[in-house]
């Protein structure tokens, strides 16, 4: 039926299922007499045994989406993969998505590829409107495809960095809607930024026949990023929504979802893919999605959520115990922030090195953002980078519950970081000490004098 089973498969049932798959492969015929130039040899066991000798990869030469006659195994496990995918989309929240494919390319790439086809159909188009959001990868996608993007500065709101509506408006106005190739929003983020107001980006894209591309980056795994991409389809337009393979499902990095509203769009995405394309991604998560089953993925999405909550009472209890505060971000479902300014006192060095501090102490993911940094990406200058913003008001620490986390990775960060906030403050007195005995030292050399 092309669901994804509700309960998980063990791991000999689904080896059994990738063999059957591979031996309708031409590559694993016997007696097959091979005489082209990409017949699926391997010369090395260990890398055929890797890929479960599924070689020949997925589509055609001019679709990555096309049925290979000589690789009928790969191609159904193409479209099998495609439409679990598809079922656990709809599970996560995205009810009247029509169509997606995975495609082998990490979520930046992705958007690039959809920014390509949409230059197709909109020949005049220059500009991609993008409210800001400090991550490399989305902001090179737009200057990868050869599109200039415009910069939406964001609103602070209490502690949160919300989408300027009116800015946004007010740009595609100025630059003429017929010479913006689409409006480039984001759900996922890093806190204090919280998900872009996408039922108002919707609506404005659909008055000014603007399309609508969504970075969804780890966006699955969160039932409000998922219901904003719903709710946005339903009130106005949204084309394409791009979501990564590792953030979401926890396979490895290279692979990413492109969905969307209308099939043929989605479609058009998929073929304007040059080449065949690996099968790595597909079979990554053709794999995962088996051996979890649909309820196995709705558990992972229910602790998700248990322990976003249990890291957000934990670490606001850290802060108060370091006269620091949790920022209040209630429109972000995975990440938070909670503020340095303690430790940042005007002195960028303290807060970079607690980020240092983590690192050694094999903390992985979580973020120190300063005050006032600057970065160029691609002759593009932000003031404040990594705080989605120019002038952020205080220095802050970022970490997040994704997909996966346990109750355990929580507790041992909070340990870790409150050992490194001691450190940094007692190095900090340290320091004040010193300078307070070194001013007083010349202050008598003075009066002596």
């Amino acid at each position: 039926k092309g669901k994804c089973p509700e309960d998980g498969w063990d791991e000999s049932t689904i080896e059994l299922f990738l063999q059957e798959l591979a031996i309708m492969d031409s590559n694993n015929f016997l007696g097959n007499c091979g005489v082209g130039e990409r017949e699926g040899r391997v010369a090395s066991g260990l890398v055929a045994r890797r890929h479960y000798r599924l070689i020949h990869g997925i589509g055609r030469s001019g679709d990555i989406s096309a049925v290979q006659p000589k690789a009928a195994g790969s191609s159904l496990l193409n479209k099998l993969t495609n439409s679990l995918v598809l079922d656990i989309i709809k599970l996560a929240g995205v009810r009247t998505v029509t169509n997606c494919f995975v495609v082998p390319m990490a979520t930046g790439m992705s958007l690039t590829l959809c920014f390509l086809t949409l230059r197709h159909k909109r020949p005049k188009a220059k500009y991609i409107i993008w409210p800001r959001i400090d991550q490399k990868s989305c902001f090179k996608s737009m200057i990868t495809a050869g599109f200039e993007p415009v910069v939406i500065e964001n609103v602070l709101e209490g502690d949160e960095l919300r989408t300027d509506i009116e800015a946004v408006e007010a740009k595609i106005k100025a630059l003429g809607a017929e010479n913006i190739l689409c409006v480039h929003s984001t759900t996922s983020c890093f806190a204090p930024r919280v998900p872009d107001r996408l039922e108002e980006l919707a609506v404005i894209c659909a008055k000014y026949d603007i399309p609508h591309i969504v970075n969804n980056a780890y966006g699955v795994q969160s039932s409000k990023c998922m219901h904003l991409i719903q709710q946005g389809a339903r009130v106005g337009r949204i084309d394409a929504f791009v979501q990564s393979l590792d953030k979401n499902f926890m396979v490895p990095v290279g692979g990413a979802i492109i969905a969307g509203f209308n099939e043929s769009f989605i479609q058009e995405i998929s073929k304007m893919y040059p080449g065949r394309a690996s099968a790595s991604p597909s079979l990554d998560v053709l794999i995962t999605l088996l051996s979890l089953g649909t309820s196995g993925y709705k558990q992972l999405l229910k602790e998700r959520k248990e322990m976003f909550s249990y890291l957000s009472s934990e670490l606001k209890k850290l802060a108060d115990i370091h006269n620091e505060r949790l920022l209040d971000t209630p429109h972000n479902p995975i990440s938070l922030a909670m503020s340095l300014k303690n430790l940042d006192e005007n002195n960028d060095v303290a807060v970079t090195q607690l980020g240092s501090m983590l690192f050694t102490r094999q903390v992985s993911g979580a973020r120190v953002v300063p005050c006032g940094s600057v970065q160029t990406v691609n002759n593009y200058t932000f003031k404040g980078f990594m705080s989605h913003t120019n002038n952020y008001p205080c220095a802050y620490l970022n970490a997040a519950s994704a997909i996966g986390i346990k109750k355990q990775d929580v507790d041992t960060f909070l340990k870790r970081l409150d050992k490194c906030l001691k450190t940094s403050r007692k190095e900090r007195n340290k320091e004040k000490n010193v300078n307070e005995i070194s001013n007083s030292n010349t202050s008598s050399e003075q009066r002596e004098g």
